[in-house]
């Protein structure tokens, strides 16, 4: 028998409740549709495939500075932002170390606490769902993880929350902004360039429709981005995931643009379609809605019985049980409120 550490006993691998279903709401993936460069990129880069990719993505660190105005030496990248998180926490915390992040987040978090031997630190959200800083602040850990918007709540945080605890965390902050992209102007991209230990990390899975590439990338000081490059490895974005970001982040920003804008205007009329079946969806800044339901995890069974897959979480802090509904174009958002309304019968 291979000795086995102690603490991954009791770790689950990821597998939330899923099965194929012709409608699948449950990811919060873009579903409007593949950005116009995709295929163009794919067929050039074709060539690149029989050998290594370069080390630590260079073109696309290029491309994501020339987006924003900053130096490439600002950037890091990952196999998804959930990759940059991890290299993150691996890169500043020793076993045994404090991680304190606003609960309910990203469940991926918690998950690589775990992994990583950390000691976790949930704070719940204020009633109003924002970060509660003076708590945050209290854990004195040496990495707090804020999101925003947030996954799973589709909540925002208050600008006051997010740059006090930056200003104040005696350790590293990570602001995950994987959904920002629909709530434009709400972004902390400016602390990260302005405060040497904010990393603010992203992700091509949403809004930009390459989910199924898993790229995503951080910003942060040149010093800190260095220790996570260290942590992540030179490998972790492939020759043909780099190039098509690439491509899509220097060609297909309006098409981008007018997805999200689509998905927030599906998401605020699914809201309408809620409401007029007495649910109360939470605010949403994201391309999802939450929506709190008792039983939620029964009534998502049904619709998965119906060939249409929503996340369903239970107990959540200061939620608890919900439904999370994402959006795409309105036909298939017509397809499951009739899965919805059956469900709750």
């Amino acid at each position: 028998m291979i000795p086995q550490r102690a603490s991954y006993r009791d770790i689950p691998l990821y597998a939330p409740p899923k099965r194929p279903c012709r409608v699948d709401l449950s990811d919060n993936t873009n579903l409007f549709g593949v950005p116009p460069s995709v295929e163009r990129a794919f067929h050039a880069a074709v060539s690149r495939v029989p050998r290594y990719p370069q080390g630590y993505a260079p073109d696309l660190r290029r491309a994501l500075a020339a987006s924003i105005g900053a130096r490439p030496e600002e950037f890091t990248t990952g196999c998804g932002s959930d990759d940059v998180i991890d290299s993150a926490l691996r890169a500043f915390l020793e076993p045994g170390d404090t991680l304190a992040f606003q609960d309910p987040t990203f469940v991926m978090v918690p998950l690589f606490a775990k992994v990583n031997g950390l000691r976790p630190v949930p704070v719940p959200l204020t009633a109003t769902f924002d970060a509660d800083a003076d708590a945050l602040l209290a854990t004195g850990a040496k990495v707090i993880y804020l999101c925003s918007p947030n996954n799973p709540t589709g909540t925002a945080l208050s600008r006051d929350a997010v740059e006090r605890v930056a200003r104040e965390a005696p350790g590293l902050v990570i602001i995950d902004e994987a959904y920002v992209d629909f709530a434009p102007g709400t972004d902390a991209l400016d602390l990260a360039r302005a405060l040497p230990n904010v990393l603010v990390t992203r992700t091509f899975s949403k809004a930009f429709g390459l989910a199924g590439l898993r790229v995503g990338w951080g910003v942060g000081s040149p010093a800190l981005v260095a220790e996570v490059e260290k942590a992540r490895g030179p490998y972790k974005v492939t020759s043909v995931a780099e190039a098509v970001a690439c491509e899509v982040l220097t060609k297909d920003a309006d098409w981008v643009r007018a997805r999200a804008e689509e998905a927030v205007s599906c998401r605020e009329r699914l809201r309408g379609e809620l409401t007029a079946l007495g649910l109360s969806a939470l605010p949403s800044a994201a391309n999802f809605l939450m929506v709190p339901l008792p039983g939620a995890l029964a009534v998502a069974e049904r619709m998965r019985a119906r060939d249409v897959n929503v996340r369903a979480f239970q107990a959540l802090t200061g939620v608890g049980d919900a439904l999370r509904i994402g959006v795409g174009p309105w036909p298939l958002m017509e397809t499951a409120l009739a899965a919805l309304r059956e469900s709750l019968r």
